[in-house]
């Protein structure tokens, strides 16, 4: 996991423990971010830093400038500091880095932040930082991931966080950690340490209902709650820019196809690992295998699938997105 990992290699540098060279890569720039900006706040003294820290963008440099850079002498201090933030922009040339990795500076860190993009692990540039440096690989969660991630990070600052607001969050945010943190952060202003973060905390300071959302209407097909299932699409059809068909489509395709696994499982108590739904839920997936027999939850997929369709203009026209979702739940209820 990249939050075990970074927290690794953090503890690492808070012993003394400080590499000459940090590659950070990966498609999760949160865990990026937050190694290169705690070496940019920590690793110098303030009154060393004007002197020996400095943070390039790839755009702007070449890799034999960082090279020239990093082979200089810190000024009245242990050792210098050289960020380059946006490192993928020289991706073409990166390789180029390889005698420098191979022999660097001792008295020099060096952080290159590398989004989106990942070395070529065939190449010697990425086993010589292995061999003399840290490589830090920041892989994207899964959205089915994100609550657990969520947990543990709430219970690592002193607080607790219901499943259900868990689940809001992600529903409401995705998968984008440094936007999960950032309102995590907005609630941890407002709440006691050892407090527990809700659903009406998280509907009364972000903005999401915690009536009337998918995860709501997911709950509420699943008990064949059919007033309230229509009073939810109801309302996303008034609200259709803070609920986007195409989101409540995938919700609800990934949901029945996931009690269709749960029908064909002889073992039902592997069901939470099998499914990767935190096991808190899986009385939903339970009672909706209930009341949807295999045979209609295949039917239901096939009408989600020609939702999704219909809402790309393909034999539909002009229905509107409440329209849509009506037709999809009389398919659901039918």
């Amino acid at each position: 996991m990249p939050l075990e990992k970074a927290k690794q290699i953090l503890d690492s540098i808070k012993r003394g423990d400080v590499r000459s060279i940090y590659f950070l890569t990966g498609d999760e720039p949160f865990y990026i971010d937050g190694i290169s900006n705690y070496i940019e706040e920590n690793l110098l003294a303030e009154e060393e830093k004007e002197f020996n820290q400095i943070v390039y963008y790839g755009r702007d440099i070449k890799v034999e400038d960082i090279i020239s850079t990093a082979k200089r002498y810190p000024m009245m201090a242990e050792r210098q500091v050289v960020i380059i933030k946006e490192a993928q922009d020289l991706s073409r040339t990166i390789e180029d880095l390889l005698p420098y990795v191979e022999n660097p500076q001792p008295t020099t860190v060096l952080v290159l932040c590398y989004k989106y993009k990942k070395l070529d692990k065939r190449k010697k540039l990425s086993k010589a930082i292995i061999k003399t440096g840290v490589y830090f690989e920041s892989q994207k969660l899964y959205e089915n991931k994100v609550p657990e991630w969520i947990r543990k990070v709430v219970n690592k600052r002193g607080y607790t966080i219901t499943p259900k607001a868990a689940q809001m969050l992600v529903e409401f945010i995705g998968n984008d950690l440094s936007k999960v943190n950032n309102e995590l952060e907005k609630l941890q202003l407002i709440i006691k340490p050892g407090d527990s973060i809700t659903p009406i905390l998280v509907e009364e300071n972000i903005g999401i209902s915690k009536d009337y959302n998918n995860f709501e209407l997911q709950n509420a097909i699943s008990r064949r709650d059919v007033k309230k299932a229509f009073g939810i699409i109801q309302y996303f059809g008034n609200n259709p820019k803070n609920h986007p068909l195409v989101m409540t489509t995938a919700l609800m395709f990934n949901f029945f196809s996931k009690v269709m696994k749960y029908h064909t499982l002889p073992n039902k108590s592997i069901a939470p690992k099998v499914l990767g739904v935190n096991p808190f839920f899986i009385k939903d997936y339970e009672l909706a295998a209930h009341n949807y027999p295999m045979k209609k939850v295949s039917s239901i997929i096939s009408s989600i699938r020609d939702m999704d369709m219909k809402s790309k203009g393909v034999g539909a026209s002009k229905m509107s997105q409440a329209d849509l979702l009506k037709e999809m739940l009389i398919n659901i209820f039918d």
